[in-house]
């Protein structure tokens, strides 16, 4: 044996006398984690809706973005089911969910997680959302106020403007190989699921009315919001984040240096941590 792995072995075989085990047993990887829970879907008015759940306590949907499934949320979705009963959704036509129509509106997704919602029989839920996850939640937060107890938004925007589309119409410019790699994992059914979504992703990049929140229709969102926002964010200038702070009354408002369009990934970015303390505060009291 080398020399340096022989002091590795050596230091660990000392550690695990000292606590009692055998030195062998000390080299022995660690069990892999459990599996995570099963999905389910529900039927939606034109579509399936998978979802998963984890965890226990107050309810929290987490909503991924365009392109993207649920397993965006695997980095936090541990540490946020120690406190809530975690519900992992994925968007019509995204992974397991299904998309008869072919068309995407976020207005359309809203109605969807609603429905969702509505067949878990739970009024009133936390939620998160990443980008298209996040707009989908804005338009439940303006129809809807009282599903919501607190919001947190990630990557969001009011509406679309000419740095928006350029960067739709460039998206495999603009978005790393590796996450699309990432993406392309998510489509359950294979490469034509992913050509439908950028071709969905297309047309919504044109829509000039969904989104276009108002600063009346913003005021109507009753819940305590955290809106996360990458200052170097390729889509949504940050600006657009200071708009959603401005405009919807119990907002607060965490800008990432550096952070791109999803900011939420880094090393040293404490979003589990943050995110947690947030919807801790928002809780109502006993």
């Amino acid at each position: 044996m080398p020399v340096r792995p022989l002091i590795v072995f050596l230091r660990r075989a000392a550690l695990a006398l000292a606590l009692g085990a055998s030195p062998i047993a000390a080299q022995q990887p660690a069990p892999p984690p459990a599996p995570p829970p099963a999905g389910r879907t529900v039927r939606v008015p034109g579509a399936e809706l998978w979802y998963r759940e984890q965890g226990s306590g107050e309810p929290l949907v987490l909503l991924h973005g365009f392109l993207d499934c649920a397993s965006s949320w695997d980095p936090f979705v541990a540490k946020l089911a120690e406190r809530h009963r975690v519900i992992l959704v994925e968007l019509r036509g995204h992974g397991r969910s299904t998309n008869p129509s072919g068309a995407f509106t976020l207005r359309q997704s809203a109605a969807d997680v609603t429905a969702l919602l509505d067949s878990l029989r739970l009024p009133r839920v936390h939620a998160m959302g990443i980008s298209a996850g996040a707009m989908t939640l804005l338009h439940v937060a303006t129809a809807q106020p009282a599903r919501l107890r607190s919001l947190v938004l990630v990557g969001a925007t009011t509406r679309f403007v000419d740095q928006t589309r350029a960067a739709i119409r460039d998206v495999g410019g603009v978005i790393p190989a590796p996450v699309m790699a990432e993406f392309r994992k998510c489509a359950s059914r294979g490469p034509a699921q992913v050509d439908d979504l950028l071709a969905q992703f297309q047309v919504l990049g044109r829509s000039t009315d969904d989104p276009n929140f108002s600063d009346a229709d913003l005021a109507r969102i009753t819940a305590p919001t955290l809106v996360v926002h990458g200052d170097r964010d390729e889509f949504f200038p940050v600006e657009l984040a200071l708009g959603l702070y401005r405009g919807i009354p119990k907002a607060q408002l965490w800008v990432v240096p550096n952070g791109d369009h999803v900011p939420i990934y880094g090393p040293t970015t404490p979003f589990a941590d943050v995110a947690l303390r947030f919807l801790q505060r928002a809780a109502p009291k006993p």
